[in-house]
Parts: C-alpha cells; structure tokens; sequence
C-alpha cells in the first residue's frame, strides 16, 4: 500500500478528490475530500459548514466569473449516510435516498460535467454507519466514446482497519485534462485527524491546491463528528 505522500506526490493536479476509509484503531470513519484549481475561478473558493452540511464559496464573490461548476452543495447527511461529491449530485443522490431509491439509482439519471474539452467525471462517495458498522461506496460517471456516459461503482462493506480508498477527477495536467481512470486507490489512513489532514494538504501542489475537508465519523457514536478544513487563503480549523 502506497502512502499518501507517494501516491499524489506523483501527480501534479489530480483535481477533486474523496477519500473513504476506516482509522487505525477501527473507531472512526475516515472521509477528506480536497479541491485543487487552475483558473482565478476555481481557486477563488473556501469551504463552509452548515451544521452537518459543507458547501463551496466564493472567497471574494467579484472573481467568480461562472458559478455553475463550482459553487455547490458538497457534503450532506442522510440518516445514517453522509454523501459526499464533486458538484451537485450530491443533491440528487439525497433527493434519491428522501423517496427510497438507491445510490445507483440517483445517478443513472446524472453524468458527466459539461466543461469540453476535459468533461470531468461526476465522483461520489457513500458513507453508511449501521450499529458501529462501516460501509462505504464510490460512484464515477465518466465520458465514454461519443456522448456516451460511463458508470462505474465500488463498494466496499467490510473495510480495514487503517485503511481507505482514494478517488479523484483527473491522472495529471493537460489539455484536455486526463481522467480517472482505474478502481479507488487504497492508501492508509491515521488515528491522528490533525496529522492525517496536514498530510494530505501538505502533498498536494501548493500552486494549485484551493481546499480541505476532513470529518472523522464515530462509529459507536453516530453521528458525533469531529472536522476541520484548510483553504489556500489561510482558512484553519
């Protein structure tokens, strides 16, 4: 299993990303999710939370050019699941779950984003929390040949201890920009929230690095939650 460090030290814009997993100690659910942009209109963004809800902002509301694409709704819990997703989607998934569809279901009727050339890939995670149980789940809606979207799910219903998976928009830098492609990474996780979120900030491209997300979910708990976010513009726990 490659460290965190490793793995995105070698790609210098891997774009979105979620993280999934299970601590060290198997007591928390491990969920980050990170922002990387390369335009003043991507990288002009902070995270805020809304008691259990996490949205995108603009930093300075005059440099937003185009909102349609970046600002959002990225996190949201549902009973006993937290979605998590790089756009709007996460409304549809909770839409979705409010009248009894499923995970799959919710994103058979989104795809791919429509930013040509680089039509980035719509990702999704799951967390589920049942009497002191993990599971969680990824979903991918990539472009295909032609129009065509592709669908691609993981699910993972007994994790590891010390264990998560990495998914993310894009393989590198480029025009068009490369997409995912592959099944989530599996990299460790740490019991430590502070030492697993300056972990991950720290190896991302600092030029093009814009935010952090980090929650750690008690299992035995639930839903009692302990976050902090980092942002290029100085934003800390």
């Amino acid at each position: 299993m490659l460290s965190i460090t490793t793995y995105l030290s070698s790609n210098p814009y891997p774009g979105r990303g979620i993280m999934l997993g299970l601590t060290p100690d198997g007591s928390e659910a491990v969920l980050a999710y990170f922002l990387l942009g390369r335009s003043e209109n991507s990288r002009n963004r902070i995270f805020v939370e809304e008691d259990s809800t996490l949205k995108t902002q603009a930093h300075d509301p005059t440099k937003i050019t185009d909102p349609t694409l970046v600002i959002y709704t990225a996190l949201r819990v549902f009973e006993n699941r937290v979605i998590v997703t790089n756009g709007d989607h996460t409304d549809s998934i909770y839409t979705a779950f409010d009248r009894g569809a499923s995970f799959r279901q919710a994103l058979r009727s989104r795809c791919y984003e429509p930013d040509a050339p680089h039509f980035t890939p719509r990702i999704s995670g799951i967390i589920t929390v049942e009497e002191g149980h993990l599971q969680y789940k990824f979903g991918i809606l990539k472009k295909g040949g032609g129009d065509d979207c592709q669908r691609f799910f993981y699910e993972y219903a007994e994790p590891r201890s010390g264990e998560g998976h990495l998914i993310h928009t894009y393989m590198g830098d480029g025009t068009p920009l490369p997409c995912f492609s592959g099944e989530p990474v599996c990299l460790p996780t740490n019991n430590d929230i502070n030492g697993f979120a300056n972990e991950l900030w720290e190896t991302l491209d600092a030029d093009k690095r814009v935010a952090l997300h980090v929650r750690y979910i008690s299992l035995d708990k639930y839903p009692q939650t302990r976050s902090l976010t980092l942002d290029r513009f100085g934003g800390r726990p």
